[in-house]
This record gives C-alpha cells, structure tokens and sequence, in this order.
C-alpha cells in the first residue's frame, strides 16, 4: 500500500512492513464481507448489517490514517449502506462516503487501481443534484474516465461507466464498455465479487443491446 502506514496502538508505529501486512489483511477482511452482504445476504438485512460494516471499517481507517485503501473501502460500504437505505435520509450516508473518497484521493488517488476516483464517479451519478443533493452528471464523468485511464481493463470502471452511460441516455456507447468488463481478468479473492458483477453486466447489456 502507498503512503506512510501508521499503527495507533500504544501510540507506536509498526516496522514498514508489519505495517503493509495489516492494512492489506483488514482490507481484504472488509472485501470479503462485503460481497457477502452485497451479493448474498437477503435485501431486508443489508442496511443493518452494512452499518455494522462501516463501524469495522472505520476502526481500520482511524488506525492507519495515511493509508488510501482504508479509506476507500468505508466509502465503498458506506455508499452501500447509503443503497441499501434509500430515499432522502441515505444522503447523509453519501456526504461522508464523498469525504472519504475524496481523502483516499489525496493520499494516492491510484490506490487500489483507482477505485477512489470509480466510487466517487458513481456517487456522483447516483445522488440526486441541486438542490436535494450534490449529483453532478459531467463531475461523474469525468472521475469515471480518470478511474478508467488508471484500470481500463477492470470489470468495476468499466461497468460504472457503462452505467453511467445507460443512465445519461447513451446506451449504444456503453455496449463496448459491457462486453469489456464481462472479459476483464479475475481478481485473487474476489470471486464472489467479479460473479455477481459479471451477472449486473450480463443484465445491463441484454436490456442495451439490440436483438
């Protein structure tokens, strides 16, 4: 991981290395129950058991404050949280995932290949704009092409901006960007993850494209 990796514990920092381990493995712990609650828990326990998340996730993100990846991924279940509650009273929820996107930005915008700018891209398609909320279709677009110039291979920048496409009314230009993401290449530990993914892009482009 990017940046000085920092430990609170005993107010002492970790040798470099023992530092990197940590994050990763807390990383890869918040992946692998997100894509359980994402993809296989019921619809009506998402938004409690997403809130149980984020409160994990902040914990990872207050003890390595100048790590990225920590970051990204409480705005990433966050934002989920803010799905699975719906309605005005998510917006809050999507102010705070914004905040610490745009702080995973600041310390290495290419953590993660990029997901930052994806997942502040998507927020910004998704929530309503002025004045209810702060959406802004042309800022979606353009933190969605810096994600996809980081990763363009990636089944998530190319699906979220095949979506945004889809939403914007330019279906025909997301088919490319469907096809791509349903070719990208598995990622280690993600297999959950990429199925359900592959599944969202397989629908998205049967509804798109013509018979």
């Amino acid at each position: 991981m990017a940046g000085a990796l920092l430990c609170a514990a005993a107010g002492l920092a970790l040798p470099l290395g023992a530092g990197a381990a940590a994050v990763d493995d807390g990383v890869m712990q918040l992946q692998r129950e997100w894509e359980v609650i994402q993809y296989q828990s019921p619809a009506q326990a998402r938004e409690r058991q997403f809130e149980a998340l984020a409160a994990k996730a902040h914990q990872l993100s207050e003890t390595y404050p100048a790590a990225s990846a920590p970051l990204i991924w409480e705005g990433i279940i966050v934002s989920s949280w803010a799905g699975a509650k719906g309605g005005l009273g998510a917006l809050g929820l999507a102010k705070q995932a914004r905040s610490l996107y745009e702080r995973a930005i600041q310390i290495d915008g290419h953590a993660l290949d990029g997901s930052a700018y994806n997942s502040l891209g998507v927020l910004y398609y998704k929530v309503p704009g002025w004045p209810l909320g702060f959406g802004d279709k042309a800022k979606a677009a353009e933190l969605l092409q810096k994600a996809l110039a980081i990763n363009p291979d990636g089944i998530d920048p190319n699906y979220f901006y095949a979506e945004y496409l889809v939403e914007t009314h330019q279906a025909d230009q997301a088919i490319p960007y469907l096809e791509r993401a349903l070719q990208a290449p598995p990622r280690a530990g993600r297999q959950i993850a990429d199925s359900g993914r592959r599944e969202e892009a397989r629908q998205l482009l049967a509804k798109i494209k013509p018979r």
